[in-house]
């Protein structure tokens, strides 16, 4: 099973592993897009400082991001699974993971990033600030930028069994599965029911913090118990299973992906 994560929109603190190595990272196919994007990036942020924080979306008191990408071909790398940080991974705790459990990670796991494409969890990468929602003066909207190179190499990555979609929909623009793939796709959202004490109805919402913990909890239990499921179906069996309640919808035409709703009533 093939997962598909957003990033964080914070980092972690610049790593003291080697500068980075592109041809290392994973999904090589890649490779000409994100050299494109470094050197645009590398090159905004190392002129006017203020157009780069206009670009990034950034304040004031994020200037030193521009710096941290100006200097990124020579940065200390760490893996993208430390990198990243939030809500999201604190939940899933890469780095408590049994070692069973860290191997299923490191083969499964792809984090999107308006940067990269897409880099898997042991990717050495270094910390840097760039969203899918920027738009490079020279490339233009990053998360139209990447469909095309994503196309390319996300079928082969996908392999032929299920794909977990925890991505948000920023990140889900860069990319959506097509055909068969499709059908072996499952995009999880995370509801949270009430009961409304006026009138006894339960309520239903989508509440964005507790939407990302319980997405990292979610998987990490999967992966505890090294689960593989082989179809949308299965996983679907797996996480009820693992004690979740998941309303699942199976898609209403060809090239659709399923709907799993996960509920929760505990929000934390």
């Amino acid at each position: 099973m093939l997962v598909l994560l957003p990033p964080s929109e914070g980092k972690a603190a610049p790593g003291e592993g080697a500068p980075l190595d592109p041809g290392a990272l994973s999904l090589p196919g890649l490779a000409p897009a994100r050299a494109a994007v470094l050197d645009e990036l590398v090159e905004l942020c190392a002129g006017d400082e203020g157009k780069a924080r206009e670009v990034l979306g950034l304040s004031e008191g994020l200037r030193g991001e521009v710096a941290k990408n100006a200097a990124l071909r020579s940065a200390g790398t760490r893996p993208a699974g430390e990198v990243y940080t939030g809500v999201l991974y604190d939940a899933l705790g890469l780095g408590t993971l049994d070692p069973a459990a860290a191997r299923l990670a490191a083969s499964s796991l792809l984090v999107f990033s308006g940067l990269w494409g897409a880099v898997g969890v042991a990717d050495l990468i270094p910390s840097y600030r760039c969203s899918m929602g920027v738009k490079l003066p020279g490339i233009g909207a990053l998360g139209a930028y990447w469909r095309g190179p994503m196309a390319e190499v996300m079928p082969q990555a996908a392999g032929g069994g299920p794909v977990l979609d925890l991505r948000s929909s920023a990140y889900a623009a860069a990319w959506q599965p097509k055909g068969e793939l499709a059908a072996r796709t499952a995009a999880v959202r995370v509801l949270h029911a009430r009961v409304d004490e006026r009138t006894g109805e339960e309520k239903r919402s989508v509440v964005s913090h507790f939407n990302k913990a319980t997405k990292g909890r979610l998987l990490r239990d999967l992966l505890t118990a090294g689960a593989a499921p082989g179809s949308p179906a299965e996983l679907v069996g797996a996480l009820r299973d693992l004690g979740y309640a998941v309303e699942a919808a199976e898609p209403a035409r060809a090239g659709r992906p399923w709907r799993l709703d996960v509920v929760v009533t505990d929000v934390h």
